[in-house]
Order: structure tokens, then sequence, then C-alpha cells
């Protein structure tokens, strides 16, 4: 609780009418051996002002990085207008409105945001949001066995964050899903022949666009194939890349269900959070999505009115049978993502995606023009990622680089130990020539050093990369 007003007199006249020596004798029916132990370590209480004190050293501290770090959270311009908006008091909550009559423009909000997605996406229609992007894909499993009815196996490409697969699997490894996975190609995309050799007698397909490597995958051929064996298609995209690339509803024939991150839609990086998932998917199979469906209707005057039209959840009557027990929307990170995709629209979304792509190609470029650095994966078509083969060890290079306020980009070595010498970098619309000059000037005289330097000065954590 952020505030607990009794005094110590208040609960002592509570536990006298209430007839209790004590606070522990109130709770004296639960055994010992359930109680907790009380709390170690735990420093004295702080005022506010204290608190707010110690909140800005903190801040000061950790300081303010260049940052070119991606893989999976992204740095895009906010506009003021987002979360001035979002945080006044009519939306600043995360709490399903779950009565329509006093909710009107919460669900409202909603609805647009449904209507968004799906418009981006190419489906037919979309959840009021989910948890965050991994547990979405999570989801997504789970209501493509559904579907499928007959067999209980995933395929989900190596391609696939490598975070977002540990998460499927602790979600539906219960619940007797195998998921096997389908190797990568040497071109960083998913090895169709692989593929071609898992497909018989699955349930669904995985498919990233673009990958966890920043590479755009052949959508289109793996959808068909997916859809040519009876399995079913899911896409698992970042949403401003879908305002630039083909939507999941058009590849090839179509995915059945996508889903991703809404952060890059207005969200902050925070840390690593809040953010939230969307998922969307074919209007057949609106039955088996998780989480709630905000509809649009008329009240008994005739009015447009808004309500929760679906929202088979465990609290509600299907209990057991309900499609999924851990799913909610994230009603406030949701209203900033409706905001931001109205104050962008489709053209401003686009030329985010444009310039995000731009400037990473000039990333790209300057970066491999560094004597020893060179692209993992040169001839494939990617998005606002790339990832880089470095001379130097790559934790070596970002301690170096975090040393000048750069943060470097995202080490593969340590999810792929055969790219130890693997570094992921991103940039988005918010570099600038500047920013990346000054990335490849700083990272062009670590690797120099590095060179000329004794080899007996340095220990080197990754021997794949020397």
């Amino acid at each position: 609780m952020p505030f607990i007003p009794h005094t110590a007199a208040d609960r002592d006249a509570m536990l006298e009418t209430i007839g209790a020596a004590s606070v522990e004798e109130l709770f004296d029916e639960i055994p010992s051996r359930l109680r907790s132990a009380p709390l170690a370590g735990v420093p004295e209480a702080m005022t506010e002002q204290q608190v707010s004190r110690l909140m800005r050293e903190r801040a000061a501290v950790d300081g303010e990085f260049l940052t070119f770090l991606g893989a999976g959270a992204y740095e895009h311009h906010i506009p003021a207008a987002v979360w001035e908006i979002a945080s006044r008091g009519e939306f600043y909550t995360a709490y399903t409105p779950y009565q329509a009559e006093a909710s009107q423009g919460t669900l409202q909000v909603l609805y647009e945001f449904q209507t968004m997605i799906t418009s981006l996406v190419g489906l037919d229609v979309a959840n009021a949001s989910l948890y965050d992007g991994s547990s979405a894909l999570a989801e997504a499993v789970l209501m493509a066995v559904r579907l499928h009815g007959r067999s209980r196996r995933v395929l989900i490409p190596e391609t696939v964050h490598p975070l977002y697969r540990k998460v499927v699997e602790a979600v539906v490894s219960a619940q007797s899903i195998t998921l096997e996975i389908v190797p990568m190609g040497t071109d960083g995309t998913t090895d169709l022949e692989a593929l071609k050799a898992r497909l018989d007698g699955a349930a669904a397909l995985v498919i990233p666009q673009p990958n966890f490597f920043g590479c755009l995958e052949d959508v289109h051929a793996l959808t068909a194939r997916a859809r040519d064996h009876g399995l079913v298609a899911i896409g698992l995209v970042n949403p401003v890349a879908c305002a630039l690339l083909a939507p999941p509803g058009m590849w090839g024939p179509g995915c059945d269900i996508a889903v991703g991150e809404g952060q890059p839609l207005g969200a902050p990086l925070s840390s690593g959070g809040p953010y939230f998932g969307f998922m969307a998917c074919r209007s057949e199979h609106v039955r088996q999505m998780p989480g709630r469906v905000v509809g649009r209707t008329v009240d008994v005057a005739g009015h447009e009115a808004f309500t929760l039209t679906l929202q088979a959840r465990e609290q509600h009557i299907r209990r057991s049978k309900a499609t999924s027990n851990i799913c909610t929307n994230q009603g406030l990170l949701v209203t900033a993502a409706t905001v931001h995709m109205a104050l962008l629209g489709p053209e401003g979304l686009r030329r985010v995606a444009l310039a995000s792509h731009a400037h990473t190609a000039d990333l790209r470029a300057r970066l491999t023009a560094i004597p020893g650095v060179r692209a993992a994966f040169p001839a494939t078509p990617f998005f606002h990622e790339v990832a880089l083969r470095l001379p130097v060890p790559v934790p070596e290079a970002l301690r170096a680089l975090e040393a000048q306020g750069i943060l470097g980009g995202y080490a593969l070595g340590e999810s792929f130990p055969e790219m130890g010498d693997g570094l992921l970098v991103c940039a988005t619309e918010t570099k600038t020539p500047d920013d990346i000059a000054r990335y490849a000037e700083h990272l062009e005289r670590i690797v120099m050093k590095r060179r000329l330097d004794p080899p007996c000065a340095y220990k080197d954590d990754n021997p794949r990369s020397s």
C-alpha cells in the first residue's frame, strides 16, 4: 500500500474492539510453519522528501546514454501530447473498465486501439492488449494448438528473440506442448530446407518479421508453406515495421494470428517496462482469442456506445474453460499507444520506419568501414537492426563504449555462443548523423587500440571472437 494512515493508537483501539491482545494473536490460527520470518535488510522508513532526493541522486548516477541498443526494446521519439493525455485522471489506470456505463471514454480508446492494430497488421479483429510481446506469443501458441486440434507440436525459428522463446517454453511446457526449433541459415534467416523436414504433423509455425537479428524473413514463402501443410501461421512483428513492410495479413495466403510488442508505440524504455503486447486474428478465430474485445453498439436511446463483447477469462463464467488464465489488458500503455498512433497517422508512422531504416543503413556503413568490423549477414535485407562481427572481444568493446556514454548494442554471444564476436546494433529515427559519427569514432579508436596493444595486456573473454 502506498500510504497506511493507521497510528499505533488506532490499531490498539481496533484490536480492543475485536477482542485480540495483539496483531499476532489476531492471526494465531495460521500455523507458525507457514509464517514468514521478519524481513531482513529493510532500511528504516524515509520521508517523501528523502525518497525524492534519493531518486534524483540515483538518476544522476545513471546518467543519460546515447543508445544503439535494441534487441526487443527501442528508443523512439514520443510526442509530448501522448503522456499529457494518457496521464489525465480519466485515463490514468491500467484496470479493465467492467462498468461500461461509467467507462465509455476508456472503452472507446480501447476500441480505437483495436481498430488501429487491425489496420496495421492487416487482420480482422484485435483484442484490448496483453502483458507484453513474449506472453502474447505464448498466448498465440496456445491459441494455435486449440485451433489445430490434432497436434501439440509448434515450430519456432531460432531467429525468434531468445527471451521470447524462453517465455513461451515456460508457459506452454506444462500443457504438453512441444516447441521445436527451426535452425537459422547462413544468411541470418530461417532455413527453409530445415523447415521443410519439420512441417508434417506440426500444429503451427511462428514467423518473425523482422527477426531478432533485424533480418527480413521470406515471410511469403514461410506463410505459404505453413498454410499448405495445414499449420496455423503466427506472425511475430514489430509494429513500426508494419507501417513500411507487408503486414501479416498479406503474407502469402495470410497469417492466422499476429502478435508483437507494443513498446515502440509511445511507451518509454523505462528500464524494461511496463510494456504491452498486442494480438490480432482472422474473424473466424475470434472465439479462441484470449483477453478482452471491445465492441461498438447503440444504447436504448439509439446513441453510440461501447462495451466489452468478449471476455472469456478465469474470473468470469468460463473458469477452467477460459482461453487464458494469465492475460490482461495494459490499459494505460494502450491509451498512450492509441494517442501516439493517432498523432502520427499512417504516413507519420511510415516516416518513422523509413528514417529508422535509413539511419541503420548509415550506421552499418560507418561501422563496417572500420578495419576488421564486418556485417554478419551482408546480403540480407534488414529493418532497423543489424548484426556485426568485431575483431575485438565484444564485452570489452561495450565496456569501453559505455565509459564514453554510449550503449553500443547487444552482445550476441550471450544468447548465441557461436556468435561470440557478434554485436547487434540498432538506430531509430532518434539518431542523428553526429550520433552515428560519434559511435563510429569511438569504436574505431577502441578497435585500433586493441590491435596495437600487446596481446598479453588483455584478457579475452570471448576466444571465439579473436
